[in-house]
């Protein structure tokens, strides 16, 4: 995976999300404690720091800073926040050598990162249009891309639904909605 996949992402966030920008996002995020507003600012914030990991290619640690939302922050703020800090990550992506390595719970790649920003995106996206009401599922493409590199363990099936169940937000047929999951970016050393 690389940037192209994680600007497709960045692309559905915001249309899904563009006009909703009127609702009420204090609103919990479907499954998740966090409202819809905190949500969306959770995803800049992975964002940044994917972003930071490359840039800086730390190999044992996360760096020290976190992205703060300000509160009065309206969601249209906030989505362009997130989508901001998914284009430096895509333009570190972009710019950052295959065999680069920088820590993810391990020596991870580029296209570790990029699995991981496309995953974030999508299924924060996911879990705020859930709090919102709307109907909306992530692109199986995109899905599929996720569980191959962050999943290659998953059970067969339809992509979206089958991430959607990989991270506990779902259930498949004969298959108990998962109560802890852990992708794994970090490349077999």
């Amino acid at each position: 995976m690389d940037h192209q996949e994680l600007r497709a992402a960045l692309a559905e966030t915001r249309s899904v999300l563009t006009p909703q920008l009127g609702l009420d996002w204090g609103v919990p995020a479907g499954p998740l404690e966090w409202s819809c507003r905190d949500t969306l600012a959770h995803i800049g914030h992975d964002l940044l720091a994917y972003a930071g990991q490359l840039a800086a290619r730390p190999t044992d640690r996360y760096l020290p800073f976190d992205l703060t939302a300000r509160q009065d922050a309206r969601p249209a703020d906030l989505l362009a926040t997130a989508l901001a800090c998914g284009d430096l990550l895509a333009l570190a992506l972009a710019a950052a050598d295959p065999g680069l390595r920088a820590w993810h719970w391990g020596p991870t790649d580029p296209s570790g990162f990029a699995a991981m920003g496309v995953a974030e995106t999508l299924l924060h996206t996911h879990d705020i249009t859930t709090g919102l009401a709307l109907d909306w599922t992530p692109p199986p493409a995109l899905c599929a891309a996720v569980l191959a590199r962050l999943f290659p363990h998953a059970p067969a099936g339809e992509p979206a639904p089958v991430l959607l169940w990989c991270t506990g937000r779902g259930e498949l047929p004969g298959r108990p909605r998962r109560e802890s999951w852990a992708w794994r970016a970090a490349l077999a050393e």
